[in-house]
């Protein structure tokens, strides 16, 4: 799941990303208002970690002009700001939820997979395609009962599979939930994850459709 962290201060932005890394997000980070508007409108990220108080325009402004642009994409508000006059503000600008500093990562990160959970309309964390199951929460995937131990990219890679199956990725698509800004992508490395996920589950969980994409069926037995 690719997210976007838009806090100013560098050491917590710091953590905040390698934290997010650590519970299997692809995180970016950005570090101003102005940044933040660029890089929603020209990236496709799961949901958004914004703090309020940011250099050149504020969080707030960023929400609202996102929110002007029909943009439904989930917005967390993190800040020291703790009144309950602010977190109203924060909601009503169109903010999804509020969390406040200083704040615990397994929490931040519990919150970001239910509001993506929320906006995709499911109501519990695991998703599951015939004998496969992935939960998100404990990071674990079973198929047919047998638990199956997997990469942190690998994970991520099956995550957008099974949030949609039945859709077509294009190699791009697929690149991008896997790797965020600046992360180095070898030229083969999205066949070898594939490659890993068919051999630790089996040869069909991912379908390539030759010089269209890859897809994971809706079904699998």
């Amino acid at each position: 799941m690719r997210v976007l962290v838009v806090e100013d201060d560098a050491l917590l932005g710091d953590a905040i990303q390698a934290g997010l890394r650590q519970q299997d997000f692809v995180a970016d980070w950005v570090r101003d208002g102005v940044a933040a508007d660029l890089a929603l409108e020209t990236a496709t990220h799961a949901a958004v970690v914004l703090d309020l108080g940011l250099p050149r325009r504020s969080g707030l402004e960023v929400l609202a002009r996102l929110r002007a642009r029909k943009d439904c994409v989930p917005v967390l508000i993190l800040t020291a700001r703790d009144t309950v006059e602010d977190r109203i503000g924060g909601l009503d600008a169109g903010a999804d939820d509020y969390l406040v500093k200083p704040f615990d990562m397994g929490e931040l990160a519990a919150r970001l997979r239910a509001l993506v959970r929320r906006g995709a309309g499911s109501a519990t964390s695991a998703l599951e395609v015939g004998a496969l199951v992935l939960d998100p929460a404990t990071r674990e995937v079973t198929w047919r009962g047998e638990a199956k131990a997997l990469s942190r990219r690998e994970f991520t890679l099956l995550h957008a599979f099974m949030a949609e199956t039945g859709r077509v990725f294009t190699r791009e698509q697929l690149e991008e939930k896997l790797y965020g800004w600046g992360e180095e992508i070898g030229s083969n490395a999205l066949e070898v994850h594939l490659h890993h996920l068919r051999r630790k589950i089996f040869p069909g969980v991912v379908q390539t459709l030759r010089g269209v994409g890859y897809v994971m069926p809706k079904e699998l037995p």
